[in-house]
């Protein structure tokens, strides 16, 4: 299978390699929870990044990618909270530090789009 900007297979890898990130090293994730969720952040950064590993999967198999990408679409909006508590805190830090915390939020809309794409050209499983 070609590896386009819209492929599944690049969605899947994004997906485990964020996976990852939240399994090796935990701490900025936890920093991104907001505290209005029950629990602890960490419980909350090895939730998530179980969450992607698992929508990685499910889009990597043609079988399960259709309904795993519209969830990974739903997952991209759902981690937004996050994103947004993570450019408020950064007002704290380094011209820089915020500039890249307020830089990430626009970016969570191609990834809604893209897994939305990679949904719509899924063929049925």
């Amino acid at each position: 299978m070609p590896r386009t900007p819209s492929s599944p297979m690049l969605l899947a890898g994004l997906l485990a390699g964020s996976a990852v990130l939240h399994a090796v090293a935990p701490k900025p994730f936890d920093a991104m929870v907001p505290v209005s969720l029950p629990g602890t952040p960490r419980g909350w950064t090895y939730a998530s990044g179980a969450a992607e590993l698992a929508l990685a999967v499910g889009v990597a198999h043609p079988r399960t990618r259709r309904v795993a990408a519209m969830a990974a679409a739903a997952f991209f909006v759902g981690v937004l909270p996050a994103n947004v508590k993570m450019a408020v805190d950064a007002r704290r830090g380094s011209p820089a530090h915020l500039a890249a915390a307020i830089g990430r939020l626009p970016l969570q809309v191609p990834l809604v789009l893209w897994a939305r794409k990679v949904s719509r050209t899924a063929t049925a499983g």
